[in-house]
């Protein structure tokens, strides 16, 4: 596909797309369960409640004992989700996850909804911008922050299916939905553009944003190659290297502290196997505020005129 196939289809919060995503296990899978720390509206579960309300614990504001339950839970061979806001099902319950879920291997699913600054109005006490960071420190614990509502859907059926600890994130606002469906795989980065001048690497709800800049980089005459990560850890480091090899260059993309998600990851990587100039698009290491998802991704530079900036700062680099 070119940039010009990603066409906007309509838009809907990524929640969404994971509550459409866990009811379609639930049907197909007997051992799916919810858990929820009284979220369950929020995190749109109210379908799966209502089709297998014996497959729904209700743990209360208690994130810690959910999931402990939770990881109990698996080894009566449940595949537990364990959803809440990202603030709460990370840095509220990080010794938890790390004894409990990651430590001991558990099949446990951390469905985490309001990630990042696109929360919004709830401040900055709930717009966590360092799971990404925390989760995949954890060995053996995937993580995945896909675009939009169709690859949030394909992501949480995917996450059912594997066997191990997953960290799944998603968002509160309405986001553009232009990924086709049936282009999701667990590790494997999907290649949105062919370029040869930069490469952008985003995840999450700046995918869409890069898509926008990439369409207006390429109209002022630059060949951008875009891809999306929607899978953090493990990250699809060949793709990565392939393209940088070919462009020289890159800008990642990420709704996170620009310390310890993507970012880090890939220059990790890059500086280990393909030194290369390279640019960040995220939260410069501070806390967020209240405020539309809009107002707060101009204001922390995450908009689409800062991917802009960005790859026009690492051409220069070159």
């Amino acid at each position: 596909m070119a940039l010009a196939d990603y066409v906007v289809t309509g838009k809907k919060d990524t929640r969404s797309g994971f509550g459409a995503g866990i009811l379609q296990l639930g049907r197909t899978n007997p051992n799916v369960v919810a858990l929820c720390a009284d979220l369950a509206g929020s995190l749109k579960l109210d379908e799966f409640i209502k089709e297998f309300p014996e497959r729904y614990v209700q743990t209360g504001v208690a994130e810690a004992n959910m999931i402990g339950i939770a990881a109990g839970m698996t080894i009566g061979g449940k595949i537990p989700f364990a959803t809440t806001f990202a603030n709460f099902a990370t840095g509220r319950v990080y010794d938890q996850i790390r004894q409990s879920v990651a430590y001991s291997g558990k099949n446990v699913k951390i469905a985490a909804s309001h990630a990042g600054l696109t929360l919004g109005e709830d401040g900055a006490t709930h717009q966590i911008l360092e799971d990404i960071g925390l989760m995949q420190m954890l060995p053996g614990m995937v993580v995945i922050n896909p675009c939009d509502y169709n690859q949030t859907k394909e992501a949480t059926m995917a996450a059912g299916e594997y066997v191990g600890p997953v960290y799944l994130r998603f968002g509160r606002p309405a986001w553009p939905i232009f990924m086709p469906e049936g282009s999701f795989k667990i590790g494997k980065a999907i290649l949105m553009n062919e370029g040869n001048d930069v490469t952008i690497i985003a995840t999450g709800h700046l995918v869409w944003k890069a898509v926008e800049a990439a369409k207006q980089l390429e109209a002022e005459g630059l060949s951008v190659e875009l891809i999306n990560i929607h899978t953090i850890k493990p990250l699809d480091s060949e793709a990565i290297l392939k393209s940088v090899a070919k462009t020289r260059s890159a800008v990642v993309c990420e709704e996170h502290n620009r310390i310890g998600g993507l970012g880090s990851s890939v220059a990790s990587l890059l500086a280990q196997e393909l030194p290369t100039p390279i640019e960040f698009v995220a939260v410069n290491d501070s806390f967020g505020e209240s405020g539309t998802p809009d107002q707060l991704l101009a204001k922390y530079g995450l908009d689409t005129p800062d991917v802009v900036k960005a790859v026009q700062k690492v051409v220069k680099r070159k």
